[in-house]
Parts: C-alpha cells; sequence; structure tokens
C-alpha cells in the first residue's frame, strides 16, 4: 500500500504532456513576441526617418545645392563683367549679378548674403571703371575664390545633411536585419528544441514502450523501462510494468503445473507419464533418421531393507541421492525418470546400445562407491541392477519389455550388474567386486 503511495506521489510530481509543451509555446512566444515588437520600434523609427528626410533634409539639402550654384553663377557673372568687350555684355552681366546678389536663397544665409554683397559693390565699381588694374585682378582673384569655396561649402553641407540622415536609416535597417536573423534563429532553435524534446520524450520512450510490449510475449525476459518526465507515459510504464509482473506470475503457475504434471515430486526426475512422451518422440526422431537410440531400466538392490531399517524417510532420501547421481552423471541429451517406487528409466538418443553399456556402468560404479548419509551418524550404500535394451528398430513399449528382462537377469545373476536384453549376458566392462545380496 505504501508503494502504490509513493508512486501515486511520484505521478503526481511528474509534469503532463499538455502542460510542459503549453509552457514550452508560452516560452517561445513570448520571445518572439518581444523580438517583433522591437522590429516594429526599428520600423516606426525607420519611418520617422524617412519622413524627416522627405520633408526637412531634402528640401533643406536642395536648397543648399541651390545657393551654392547661385553663388557659383554670381562668380561666372563677375567674370564675365570684367571681361566684357562692349558695354552691353557688362551691362546684362552686371544685371544677372545684381539679380543674384538679391535672391532669397542667398539672403536668407548670412555668409553668402556678405559676400554676395561684396561682389556687388566690387564689380559696380569695376564696371565704373574703363580699365581693370592689376590690384583690382588681384582683389577679384581673392573674392572669386572665396565665392568658389563657399559654394564648395554650402554644397558639401547640403550633401552631409542628407548622408546624414541616410546613415541613420542605414543603421537602422542593418539593426532590423539582425534581429530579423535573430528571430529566424530562435525560430530555428526552437523548432530544433521542440523536435529533440519530442524525440527524448515521446519518440523514444513509446519506442522502448513498443519493445516492452513485444516482450509481454516472452514474460522470462525482463522488462526495463526507466522512469519517464511526462505523467500520461509515466502511467503507461507502471501499466506494462505492472501486467508483465502479472503475466510472470501466471507464466510461474504455468511453469510449476507444468513441473508438477511432469516431474516426479520426490526425486524431480520426468515421471513416467512425461518419460514415455520424450522417449516415444526420440524414439520417432531416430528411427525415422536411422540413428541409433538405446534405453534402460534400472531398479535400486535390496531397496526395501532401507524403508524396514531405517523408515520411509530415509529411502526418500537414498532416492534423492540417486537422483542426483543420475543428474550429474547423464549427459544433457540423455532423458531419466522415476518409472515407480525404487525403478528407473532412461532413454539415449544417438547412442548404440554397447555406449549405453558404457554410461549405465558408469553410473552403477560411481552409485557402488557412494556412501549416503540418512541420519546423524547413520550411513547406507546402495547398488542398482541395469537392463539395456537397443530400441532403433521397434517400438518403446517392446524395448521397454526387453530391457525389463534383462534387468532381471541382473537380478537373477546377482544384482549390481549391467544386462544388455540382446544378448541377456552382463557386459564386459572391468569386473568389479559383487556385493552380498543382503547389503
Amino acid at each position: 500500500m505504501n508503494d502504490n503511495a509513493d508512486h501515486s506521489s511520484a505521478m503526481a510530481s511528474r509534469l503532463s504532456a499538455g502542460r510542459l509543451f503549453f509552457r514550452i509555446t508560452a516560452a517561445f512566444t513570448l520571445a518572439f513576441a518581444g523580438i517583433v515588437l522591437w522590429l516594429v520600434v526599428d520600423q516606426h523609427a525607420l519611418l520617422e526617418s524617412m519622413d524627416t528626410l522627405q520633408s526637412k533634409t531634402l528640401p533643406s539639402s536642395i536648397e543648399q545645392q541651390r545657393l551654392a550654384r547661385n553663388l557659383e553663377v554670381l562668380r561666372l557673372e563677375g567674370e564675365r563683367v570684367l571681361e566684357a568687350r562692349t558695354p552691353e555684355s557688362q551691362r546684362q552681366s552686371m544685371f544677372i549679378v545684381m539679380l543674384m546678389a538679391s535672391h532669397p536663397s542667398l539672403l536668407s544665409n548670412e555668409q553668402a548674403r556678405n559676400l554676395a554683397i561684396e561682389t556687388e559693390l566690387f564689380l559696380a565699381r569695376a564696371a565704373q571703371n574703363k580699365h581693370i588694374d592689376d590690384s583690382e585682378r588681384v582683389e577679384w582673384s581673392r573674392l572669386s575664390q572665396r565665392l568658389s569655396l563657399a559654394a564648395d561649402d554650402i554644397s558639401v553641407n547640403g550633401v552631409n545633411l542628407a548622408q546624414a540622415d541616410i546613415r541613420n536609416m542605414g543603421e537602422i535597417v542593418q539593426q532590423g536585419r539582425h534581429k530579423l536573423h535573430g528571430a529566424m534563429l530562435l525560430v530555428l532553435v526552437f523548432l530544433v528544441f521542440l523536435l529533440l524534446l519530442i524525440r527524448q520524450l515521446i519518440l523514444r520512450p513509446l519506442q522502448q514502450i513498443d519493445q516492452a510490449l513485444a516482450d509481454l510475449k516472452k514474460p522470462s525476459r525482463s522488462v526495463d523501462l526507466p522512469a519517464y518526465a511526462l505523467r500520461e507515459l509515466a502511467g503507461v510504464r507502471q501499466a506494462i510494468v505492472q501486467l508483465h509482473g502479472m503475466m510472470q506470475e501466471h507464466e510461474q503457475a504455468r511453469d510449476d503445473l507444468e513441473k508438477l504434471a511432469s516431474t516426479d515430486a520426490l526425486t524431480g526426475l520426468n515421471n513416467r507419464r512425461h518419460f514415455m512422451l520424450l522417449a516415444a518422440a526420440e524414439l520417432a526422431r531416430g528411427q525415422r533418421y536411422g540413428r541409433p537410440i538405446s534405453v534402460g531400466l534400472a531398479d535400486l538392490d535390496h531397496f526395501k531393507q532401507i524403508n524396514d531399517l531405517y523408515g520411509h524417510e530415509a529411502g526418500d532420501m537414498a532416492l534423492r541421492a540417486f537422483a542426483d547421481l543420475v543428474r550429474d552423471t547423464l549427459r544433457h541429451s540423455d532423458s531419466a525418470a522415476r518409472y515407480g517406487g525404487e525403478e528407473f528409466a532412461f532413454i539415449f538418443p544417438e547412442t548404440t546400445p554397447h555406449e549405453a553399456i558404457v554410461l549405465a556402468e558408469r553410473l552403477r560404479s560411481r552409485l557402488d562407491a557412494l556412501v549416503i548419509p540418512i541420519m546423524a551418524g547413520q550411513y547406507v550404500r546402495l547398488t542398482v541392477s541395469f537392463g539395456i535394451a537397443d530400441a532403433s528398430t521397434q517400438t518403446l513399449e517392446a524395448a521397454l519389455r526387453l530391457a525389463d528382462d534383462a534387468l532381471y537377469q541382473a537380478k537373477r545373476n546377482g544384482r549390481n550388474a549391467v544386462i544388455l536384453a540382446a544378448t541377456a549376458t552382463q557386459a564386459m566392462l572391468p569386473l568389479h567386486d559383487k556385493r552380498d545380496s543382503s547389503s
């Protein structure tokens, strides 16, 4: 009950998938909205800069360019006044000088206005003279240079006004580009993070759950599912673990039932019914492919005396000791069963009768040398008689009858012996000392 409470507490502490993805989406939305708002501010600043450029900077720049052009016209017309060959052309140039000197664009600029007045007065004096002397030419040269420099400065200033606004707009556009790239990078990072999160928290657990569900068909295989962060997947994991546990319990119960149905409860060897099924299958396989196969029957000599002298519990201990010796001596391919009481049956696949005699003799000699403890300070010794028969060309029942006949022949010959049914003679193996029939 405490485990269930702990599990419920752990489940409650886990985050649900809907809440997790809502939080992630909310965080991304806030971050993206912040960048978009940042871009909107830049766009507003860009629009303001464009409006300033169109409404103020460009007209001012154009005005500066017009002023510079008027100064240049004033300078050029001054040159014509001084270089005029006829009074008429001089008057025309002087008229243009006076017109330019009174132009509103020049009058609005103090430097240009003063320079224009000075130029007009100089040219008016020069026009009254018939000849221009060298000092006047020198003075005009300085004045012309000042007009040219002023025109250049005003022109450059007008260009600089526009360039400053254009540069500011370029910086805003560049910042907007960086922010747009940041927004795109944020979207990319979010998508990659979301895909990795889906893979880590959903796809991989689903693959593990799918594999675990496939493994449920094999209850003997353990279900190893890690703890999941999402509440829904944690619930599925818990259900799979519980289902696997129930299937294991059912499988164990089925194995126990099969074991009870196929094994002898006392010795752990096959029981007679299961042995007959195994032997029949081995016999059919061996005869189908023409392979040698042998059967054997064994009986513990004078076993009744152990029960009479020491009780049935001691007899059971002796039977279990013999069963342990059988399991330790025979090959994995061989099968043994408690046939009834103190009688045992054997099947030897891929084994000729003479090879089966060697196996049976090995088991007989090991039992002959075994001292079996039955109670505190008390021991018994057992011997066994064997009958071996060839089963490769006859039915199982017929082979077992021959083995049983050979077993009783061994009993009649003095026990503690291995007899082959085909010849009904004791196997010609290294001789052993026959024990007294009462031992």
